[in-house]
Parts: structure tokens; C-alpha cells; sequence
């Protein structure tokens, strides 16, 4: 039984990564189940197996993106405190946001995005701020600016990381 469980979990691990894919590719407008399966290297009754519909992968990807941005700042932020914790939180966004491979996307379905990132904006705020909690007077206000911030950078890129890792210091209160 428990290796029947395994599969079924790198099967979804592979069909979500499948939806990166072909979201980056094809949009959410051109996006459709056939498409994830072939990348996947699934059936479609395969994946129904782990999803049963379009909008049910869809927010189950959102999910998986959400803890993958987790991970990656956990990784980021090691054993880090104080002073040192808030500017690895302040460059992780800063890499993050330059180099987030949908965006694309932005270019392509500007609307999907913006509805996207507006359901997104607040659990990277309150992941933001439970990482810089003890370390600016408002966490969650300050968090909710940082995010924003690079979002701003993210949607009109400019090259101009150094600029953003500024505006995000100033946001935080950091000098």
C-alpha cells in the first residue's frame, strides 16, 4: 500500500510539474488537460486520477507553486537571524522575482496574471511576514509592501535588481 501512495505522489509531483510547463508555454486561456498528460508522460485517465477537473489542477498548482516559494526561502534564509534573516529575506525576493520563469506569461494573458497574483499577494505577504517578525515594527504591513514592491519590479521589468533590493531596503527600514 505505501508504494501505491509513493506513486501516486510523484505521479502528482510530476503532473504539477507538467502544469508549469505548459503554462509557460501555452498560457491559462490555451491551457487544457491533454497537453499536462503528454508532458507528464501520462494518460488523461492517469491524471484524472490525481485531479478531476481543469480548475481542481489549477489550484492545486497554485498550492505547489506557494510551497515551493516556501522551500526556496527556507533554503535562503538557513540558520540566518536578526539583521542578517531580513536582508536574505530582502535578496530572496529580489532573485525571486527576476527570475521566475512564467513571466511570459504576463505578456500573453496580462488579466490571468494580475487575477493570479492578486490571489497570490497574500500568502507571500504573511509568509514574508512571519519571516521578519521581531525584526520591523509592522510585520505584516512592511511584508505587504516588500511583496508589492517586487511585484511592481516583476510586472514592468527593468533590469534594475540593485534598484529593487534599494526600494525593498527602504520599505523595510533598513539603512
Amino acid at each position: 500500500m505505501l508504494e501505491s501512495a509513493d506513486g501516486a505522489s510523484q505521479a502528482r509531483q510530476r503532473i504539477l510539474q507538467a502544469t508549469f510547463k505548459v503554462l509557460s508555454r501555452h498560457g491559462y486561456s490555451k491551457f487544457n488537460l491533454s497537453d499536462v498528460a503528454a508532458q507528464a508522460g501520462i494518460s488523461r485517465p492517469t491524471l484524472y486520477k490525481s485531479f478531476s477537473s481543469k480548475e481542481d489542477l489549477l489550484a492545486a498548482f497554485s498550492q505547489f507553486e506557494l510551497e515551493l516559494v516556501r522551500e526556496e526561502l527556507a533554503r535562503s534564509l538557513g540558520d540566518r537571524s536578526g539583521r542578517e534573516r531580513l536582508e536574505a529575506v530582502l535578496q530572496f525576493l529580489v532573485d525571486f522575482y527576476g527570475s521566475y520563469q512564467m513571466r511570459g506569461l504576463i505578456e500573453i494573458e496580462p488579466a490571468v496574471v494580475l487575477t493570479q497574483m492578486g490571489k497570490a499577494l497574500p500568502a507571500l505577504s504573511e509568509l514574508i511576514a512571519g519571516e521578519i517578525t521581531g525584526q520591523v515594527d509592522d510585520p505584516v504591513a512592511v511584508a505587504a509592501a516588500l511583496v508589492r514592491i517586487a511585484v511592481c519590479h516583476y510586472l514592468v521589468p527593468g533590469g534594475d535588481e540593485h534598484l529593487l533590493l534599494t526600494q525593498l531596503r527602504v520599505a523595510a527600514g533598513v539603512r
